[in-house]
């Protein structure tokens, strides 16, 4: 499980009691910005302790289970695979991640998302899309996608199967 996933079962929990993002993060002991980061999967690094307290607050639980043997793809593995094979220093999938969910460049991976966002199989593009948008709003990740096209000047290939798909 990744804190996307996480971050995605706390903001349905919230929103399910009713509860606004200022509220449960007073009552946690976190700022609301914290919280909607965590919400959102992109803060850089959140305690267990801190995490805990609110899932507490929530009434859920944080378990450790075995993974299911049988997966679909990983198309976040797949994609940093692509967009690290002319490179020495590798785009992990946690920046990956954050940069689809953020809409911002990593630091020194641009080279990295340039190639993959050029030259990645789009049924990889389309499954990365898929898999990373479980975790935060429908068509944020497609936006967020279109601002790192944008922002990389990248070709028309990724901007075009895009606003059609």
């Amino acid at each position: 499980m990744r804190i996307q996933e996480i971050g995605s079962a706390i903001r349905a929990a919230r929103a399910g009691r009713g509860l606004t993002q200022a509220a449960l993060a007073a009552d946690a002991g976190l700022s609301r910005t914290t919280l909607n980061q965590l919400e959102n999967g992109v803060f850089p690094d959140i305690g267990v302790k801190k995490v805990q307290n609110v899932l507490d607050l929530l009434g859920l639980d944080l378990s450790v289970v075995s993974a299911p043997k049988k997966r679909g793809p990983d198309f976040i593995r797949m994609a940093c695979t692509s967009a690290n094979v002319r490179y020495r220093e590798t785009l992990t999938e946690d920046e990956l991640v954050h940069a689809l969910l953020s809409g911002k460049v990593p630091h020194n991976r641009r080279p990295h998302l340039r190639g993959l966002l050029e030259e990645a199989p789009q049924t990889v593009l389309k499954g990365l899309v898929e898999q990373v948008g479980k975790w935060t709003k429908p068509g944020k990740v497609e936006q967020n996608m279109l601002k790192l096209a944008e922002t990389l000047h990248v070709s028309e290939r990724v901007t075009g199967w895009l606003t059609t798909a």
